[in-house]
């Protein structure tokens, strides 16, 4: 279950970078600023609007994959059952993606990106690009942990024994059709 949630969470990277890339190529300047924060000296910039355009993206798209591939939860409930959960986790992911993503790219951080190498100067040096990839690699164990434990399995009132159980059968070979016993 864990590849398939991974091999889903890679199609899940790629749909969610290059939507990224499609936004930086198409859009203003990521770090152009969208709106102050009232009361604060922070901004939302474009950066924060393009990552979160590129989550729901990938999220819907994971979602569906998970949904039917991952964990075979189509027969158990309806699709807006466990999307509802399943957004809910994306988003709480998205947020911290976004903080992340803000810490990278804000100068003044102690963990910003150095930007004497990611200087824009190439596709490999975007800043952005790399901020958007970290805050990946940063959220998805803790998506497939909650997914796991609670938006797939608390759906369709699932205990441990029961999946389990169904590890087991998921893992048992079938049998040859010449085989099986009367």
């Amino acid at each position: 279950m864990l590849i398939r949630f991974g091999l889903v969470g890679g199609s899940g990277v790629l749909v969610n970078l290059f939507i990224v890339f499609l936004c930086n190529k198409i859009g203003p300047h990521p770090e152009d600023i969208v709106a102050p924060i009232p009361l604060t000296d922070f901004s939302v910039r474009l950066y924060h609007v393009y990552s979160t355009l590129a989550f729901l993206v990938a999220n819907l798209s994971n979602f569906q994959l998970n949904r039917i591939w991952t964990f075979r939860s189509g027969k158990h409930a309806k699709w807006w059952a466990e999307f509802g959960p399943f957004l809910a986790v994306g988003a709480t992911a998205q947020v911290i993606g976004l903080g992340v993503q803000t810490l990278l790219m804000n100068p003044t951080s102690p963990i910003a990106l150095d930007r004497t190498i990611f200087d824009e100067s190439t596709g490999l040096r975007t800043p952005y690009y790399w901020a958007a990839l970290i805050s990946i690699m940063v959220t998805v164990p803790l998506s497939f942990l909650i997914n796991k434990l609670w938006t797939f399995r608390s759906v369709r009132g699932i205990t441990a024994d029961t999946v389990a159980d169904e590890a087991t059968i998921d893992e048992a070979p079938a049998e040859p059709a010449g085989e099986r016993g009367l």
